[in-house]
């Protein structure tokens, strides 16, 4: 309890800032005496509490051994908070059951309020206008708020200052004056019944499949496959297209030989003579192929004989 309480009770003071909530810190003796008073104070607890109440005599002579600064024993320490511990948890059992009770009555007295009321201003009632004043200072906002409170408990709103007996009756002939539209009822939502199927149906099913197994598929001629002829290749001028492109570049052009370097030429001292080209052509006009012979001339170019 001392660690969760903290150092001068630092750890409770920053639990109540985060919170927004009253935290009282209180020593066991100081719990022990607002316990006493509310036993003493309440005979309706104490009736509930007889047990505890018969402590009473052995708890005040703790207390005032405490006040003389005289030492007190474990076991009376743990007889105060027993003592404590029974209080406080009966009055919060109290305080609960209260709470139920008035949430059961609310409850009953909003079942009897029309649900159009609570959408209705208060200025719309017709109360004078002094009570209407009183009334709206209170947080009575709307009709169904004020009939609400009528119904619960009508002392409350008889209690409220400038609020008498005439007034309470300007306020229940206004309320009384005032008609609300009946809640529109939904129509039932008719849910289509499943379509019926007829035992003619039942049978007309199985019926038709069994036909359908009687009939056989229908026997399926062969059929011949005819093998087509190759095509012949296409022959142009006495030579086919295949044997046009199955000559390589190597059959038109003789080889050239290569010529021997200078280096060699000065070595030997002498010249070999340079061989022709012959290159190799096919003709269109004689349908064959011809052989046709190409020298270099001095400027480099190549030049055909016929």
């Amino acid at each position: 309890m001392s660690l969760a309480i903290g150092r001068d009770g630092q750890n409770a003071r920053l639990a109540a800032k985060l919170t927004g909530w009253r935290i009282d810190i209180k020593s066991l003796i100081e719990s022990t005496a607002d316990s006493l008073q509310k036993l003493k104070g309440d005979a309706e607890l104490a009736a509930l509490l007889p047990n505890v109440a018969t402590m009473i005599p052995a708890i005040e002579e703790i207390l005032v051994k405490k006040a003389e600064n005289r030492p007190i024993t474990p076991e009376e320490f743990s007889q105060l908070a027993q003592f404590v511990e029974h209080v406080e948890r009966r009055t919060i059992q109290i305080k609960e059951e209260a709470a139920r009770v008035e949430e059961e009555k609310t409850a009953a007295a909003r079942a009897e309020v029309p649900a159009a009321a609570f959408g209705m201003k208060l200025e719309e009632a017709g109360i004078k206008e002094h009570i209407f004043n009183i009334l709206t200072e209170a947080g009575y906002e709307t009709v169904g708020n004020l009939m609400l409170a009528l119904k619960a408990d009508s002392n409350k709103v008889l209690g409220l200052a400038g609020i008498g007996p005439k007034a309470m009756q300007n306020i229940e002939e206004a309320l009384a004056a005032l008609t609300f539209p009946e809640p529109a009822l939904e129509p039932p939502v008719e849910t289509a019944a499943p379509p019926e199927v007829s035992a003619e149906a039942d049978v007309s099913v199985p019926a038709q499949a069994e036909a359908v197994a009687e009939v056989q598929p229908e026997a399926v001629a062969p059929v011949e496959v005819v093998e087509e002829a190759p095509a012949e290749p296409a022959v142009k001028d006495g030579v086919s297209l295949e044997e046009m492109f199955a000559f390589k570049p190597e059959a038109f052009t003789a080889p050239v030989p290569e010529e021997e370097s200078e280096s060699d030429d000065k070595k030997k001292g002498k010249k070999k003579g340079k061989k022709k080209s012959v290159e190799l052509e096919f003709d269109e006009k004689l349908g064959a192929v011809v052989a046709r012979k190409k020298h270099k001339r001095a400027d480099g170019v190549w030049e055909e004989e016929e």
